[in-house]
């Protein structure tokens, strides 16, 4: 345990909540982000903050780490009042916090990222890697992690370093931990995983504050929710008392019901096949076609392959042996601007690694797609007035939450960031489209549309590859669906023979 309030926290202070935030306002130049918030953590529980994007629920959770400093309000810890203005001041006091998006240092090692700022010196004042690397050992041996505390952050996959960002936030032992959307790069034997550690850490009386948009989640591991609506509290229930319809309808303001929107669209001919592709060490001897207006779902446990398949067809580490066929003609796609010049789009996994561009704003990010795929006048400039009116156009579609398109994107919630690389896409109209992971990040209610609007591409004869870790959304989505094991095809399901059981075999045979 570090020094500081936390240091006694935890079992010794008899009050009722370990953490209370009162009346907390946050603005940003034209968005009023919380408005007058409240929140309160008992010790020993599971408390889910839901919410739909842009509802402010990592606003405030960065105000409790000390990432971003209230307008006005009060945040208490232990019953005491907390100035907090660093993330070191939240780190003192008790609180860490596993971040949505990834904050690893790619040219570092595991053991180096997690004990970064703490690491244990020798007798000459240096760093002594061996005993770092057998903390870090230690530290996931307890918590039933397999990686090599030796190995580059950057050669780790998604889900790997979401588990060393789990491991660094558990290593402070602070009586507070927040989890902003822990799950989302994770398949479901590593959620369970991540479950097993989370109740350990209820039981020795820490205080959990669990972001997730997946329903399923909340019902299994929350004791107490907290819904946030545009900013403002909505309320605090018990888990056991409401039902999902009942979340759902707090967290929107209204009801829906049906998540998967998937219709029976007019299968055409083969836009798409792919022949024996093959990176060594990789994935080996993949082939699959995808029809016009055809949803072929991809799914597969993590180190299945899914991922770098998608990124090979699109060029963005081509394959060194096999074809890839368009239209029956072979092309030989080397890079993802030759790929898009045959009509293809990529949503990428990893909107902040490969995706967004923080630094740029809205409509420069949603435009660089169209500027790449050469899909210009015949002058070879482009319609900006046009250009705007359509990024408009997809983002009122999608509910993208920004004050405007000159908004930098940086500010804007992970899930708006995630629509906005939709919009992006969606602006070069493709005829085959690549999703990795599309809703990953996604709130309940965005979900349902950005599901109703990869109906409708298909319905306009768009041919969709859809990858996801999420089994209902490949199972209600998906018209065939191909599953994967380390590295090869292991099998297709036709959509009415597919079940999650059938699913899960073909994947971990």
């Amino acid at each position: 345990m570090l020094d500081g309030a936390g240091a006694s926290a935890r079992g010794a202070y008899a009050g009722e909540y370990i953490l209370e935030v009162d009346n907390v306002r946050k603005e940003f130049p034209g968005v009023v982000a919380l408005d007058d918030v409240q929140l309160k953590i008992r010790a020993g529980t599971v408390h889910a903050l839901m919410g739909e994007n842009g509802a402010g629920k990592s606003t405030l959770m960065k105000i409790i780490a000390g990432v971003y400093t209230p307008d006005r309000g009060e945040v208490r810890f232990a019953g005491k009042a907390l100035d907090i203005r660093t993330p070191l001041d939240a780190l003192n006091s008790g609180i860490a916090m596993i971040h949505q998006e990834l904050n690893l240092m790619n040219t570092m090692t595991v053991a180096e990222n997690i004990w970064i700022g703490r690491e244990p010196k020798n007798a000459l004042r240096l760093i002594d890697h061996d005993c770092m690397a057998t903390m870090t050992r230690d530290l996931f041996a307890d918590l039933g992690i397999r990686l090599d505390p030796g190995a580059m952050v950057g050669d780790l996959t998604v889900a790997q370093k979401q588990m060393v960002e789990i491991a660094k936030a558990v290593s402070f032992n602070s009586d507070v931990l927040i989890m902003d959307e822990p799950t989302s790069a994770i398949t479901e034997t590593e959620v369970e995983h991540l479950f097993r550690i989370i109740r350990d850490l209820r039981a020795k009386g820490v205080g959990i504050v669990y972001i997730t948009h997946k329903m399923s989640e909340l019902f299994e591991i929350a004791d107490e929710l907290t819904v946030f609506r545009d900013g403002k509290f909505i309320g605090t229930v018990a888990a056991q008392d409401v039902t999902r319809d009942q979340i759902i309808k707090m967290m929107v303001g209204r009801e829906i019901t049906d998540m998967f929107p998937k219709i029976d669209c007019p299968i055409g001919e083969t836009i798409l096949e792919v022949r024996n592709l093959t990176l060594p060490g990789v994935f080996h001897d993949v082939s699959f076609t995808l029809r016009r207006g055809e949803i072929l779902g991809v799914a597969g446990l993590v180190g299945s392959g899914r991922s770098n398949v998608a990124e090979a067809v699109f060029g963005v580490r081509p394959a060194t042996s096999g074809q890839i066929l368009i239209d029956g003609d072979v092309v030989d796609i080397k890079s993802p601007p030759v790929a898009m010049r045959h009509g293809m789009a990529f949503l990428t996994e990893d909107r902040k690694e490969t995706g967004c561009f923080l630094n740029l704003d809205c409509i420069e990010n949603i435009q660089v797609a169209l500027l790449s795929s050469g899909k210009v006048d015949n002058r070879g400039f482009v319609n900006q007035r046009e250009v705007n009116r359509l990024a408009e156009e997809f983002c009122a579609k999608l509910r993208v939450k920004t004050p405007n398109l000159a908004e930098t994107v940086a500010n804007l919630s992970g899930g708006n960031q995630q629509k906005l690389l939709i919009a992006r896409w969606l602006l070069t109209k493709p005829r085959i489209l690549i999703l990795d992971e599309p809703t990953r990040g996604i709130d309940v209610g965005a979900k349902s549309e950005i599901h109703r609007l990869i109906t409708q591409l298909a319905a306009e004869g768009v041919a969709i590859l859809m990858i996801s870790s999420e089994l209902p959304e490949v199972l209600g989505m998906s018209d065939r669906i191909m599953v994967m094991h380390e590295g090869h095809v292991s099998g297709f399901l036709d959509r009415s023979e597919a079940d999650q059981v059938r699913v899960m075999e073909l994947a971990a045979k």
